[in-house]
């Protein structure tokens, strides 16, 4: 098998729990609904609510950006680093960035 097709494979298995959980919480909450009288949750509403919990629990990658690796913030303030010089341009001293998180102050470059 491919690696490809082993990635294809490991996507379906992933989309067939999520159908598996959505069906149970479905499930759930259509017998709540007939025991309480109220109507029945819509199957968008359980995906929003289970994409939240998602979200809360696990920190996804931000693709394209910077991230800290201590607290994951997007946030940075840039300085010059002065013991770094990258090039000299026309008498210019082009020095190396650091990069200080807004939210622990971890130092990255």
């Amino acid at each position: 098998m491919s690696e490809f097709e082993q990635k294809v494979l490991d996507f379906l298995e992933k989309i067939d729990q999520k159908l598996d959980l959505v069906m149970d919480a479905l499930k759930s909450d259509v017998s709540s609904a007939k025991k309480s009288g109220t109507g029945p949750v819509k199957p968008s509403e359980l995906v929003e609510r289970q994409e939240q919990e998602e979200r809360e629990t696990e920190r996804p990658p931000v693709e394209g950006r910077r991230s800290c690796p201590s607290c994951g913030s997007t946030e940075f303030r840039t300085e010059e680093d002065k013991s770094k010089v990258l090039y000299q341009q026309a008498g210019m001293k082009i020095y190396q960035k650091k990069h200080i998180c807004k939210k622990c102050g971890e130092i990255t470059f």
